[in-house]
């Protein structure tokens, strides 16, 4: 075969090699951002997540929920909850010396400072300040150490028996954690206290000796949103406590380590009030209990599922049934699909 024909020949090869490779290198490059896609997908939601409704207390979504995992500075929830229970907001401090230049987040406390507790709750909530926690445990307890024993108490009774305390404001420490789940009912406990809830839905505030404005990005983000708090260490990652509230039912979502926290959680939001609506009986409404008209117990509220038919079953109890149920007429129960939603004995309104 002559040069110049063996020449083209190679030619040609070498072009439909490089050709071929190109469209590998376009699949593997394709292939790979597909997988990235997919992998950050995954990454955007949180290590652990809860969503609950706040008056029911319905649980509206739940992921690993039960893991024990560092909180960051949504410690703070129950700090604050501790201190706006047991101390008087306008009494005027001195910021103790323990307080000033703790590290991380700070509303930077002066030695000697005089402030209002007030004041320093705010910028515990708002400004996230880390001073600001040791300022108001110390005026509460008189140390950091017994404010956690304070916190450790409080946390038993909103229910949340897998969250230990060891500081009031989440720095780091291999005993301080809690679970998704925990920080809900915590979450949930502290948004039931009007004070609370008028300090983590501020989107600024001034007061008599300092001024703050919100880092809370959700509050901007979400129609009717309400609160409640930030946090980040590295060791925690990205986590976020908040809260909405429209028509009278009002969602708190937790999402620990998660990247994308506040998208993450306007996604979670948004599907709570998506899927569920909000129920209520007043305790002044009238029941037919065979042809005895009777009122329930007490008032309630449950959650509907928007696709799910509601159904209402009054049972009229026996006379040996009435006797057994503090002389209740019966009991009323509402069905969402085929779930319990809602119960009560039915008492009669007629006195004799």
């Amino acid at each position: 075969m002559p040069l110049s024909i063996r020449r083209a020949n190679s030619c040609k090869i070498l072009q439909i090699i490089s050709k071929s490779a190109l469209i590998l290198c376009i699949i593997a490059t394709f292939c790979t951002i597909s997988a990235s896609a997919k992998r950050y997908e995954a990454y955007a939601d949180g290590a652990a997540e809860c969503v609950a409704e706040l008056y029911t207390g319905q649980i509206l979504h739940c992921k690993n929920q039960n893991v024990k995992l560092p909180m960051a500075s949504t410690t703070k929830i129950m700090t604050a909850l501790i201190v706006i229970e047991d101390c008087d907001l306008d009494e005027v401090i001195t910021v103790a010396d323990e307080a000033v230049g703790t590290e991380g987040s700070s509303i930077y406390l002066k030695k000697g400072e005089k402030i209002s507790v007030k004041d320093l709750l705010y910028g515990l909530m708002l400004r996230s300040g880390n001073d600001s926690a040791v300022a108001l445990a110390i005026h509460h307890s008189g140390s950091t150490q017994k404010f956690a024993v304070c916190m450790n108490k409080r946390v038993k009774k909103a229910g949340a028996t897998s969250t230990n305390f060891k500081n009031p404001s989440g720095l780091p420490d291999t005993e301080h954690y809690t679970t998704a789940s925990d920080l809900c009912k915590i979450a949930c406990e502290a948004m039931k206290n009007p004070i609370f809830r008028k300090i983590v839905s501020a989107e600024s505030y001034t007061g008599e000796f300092r001024s703050y404005v919100n880092k809370n990005k959700i509050l901007k983000m979400v129609e009717g949103a309400n609160g409640i708090k930030t946090g980040y260490t590295l060791k925690a990652g990205r986590c976020l406590v908040s809260s909405a509230e429209r028509d009278g039912m009002d969602v708190v979502s937790v999402v620990l380590n998660c990247p994308d926290m506040y998208e993450r959680s306007k996604k979670l939001i948004e599907n709570a009030f998506n899927k569920y609506s909000v129920g209520k009986i007043d305790q002044n409404t009238i029941f037919m209990c065979g042809i005895v008209p009777c009122k329930i117990e007490n008032a309630g509220n449950f959650l509907i599922e928007k696709d799910k038919k509601v159904n209402y079953n009054i049972e009229q109890f026996s006379d040996e049934e009435k006797a057994k149920n503090d002389g209740a007429q019966g009991k009323l129960s509402i069905y969402c699909g085929n779930d319990l939603i809602f119960s009560s004995k039915l008492y009669s309104i007629i006195t004799k």
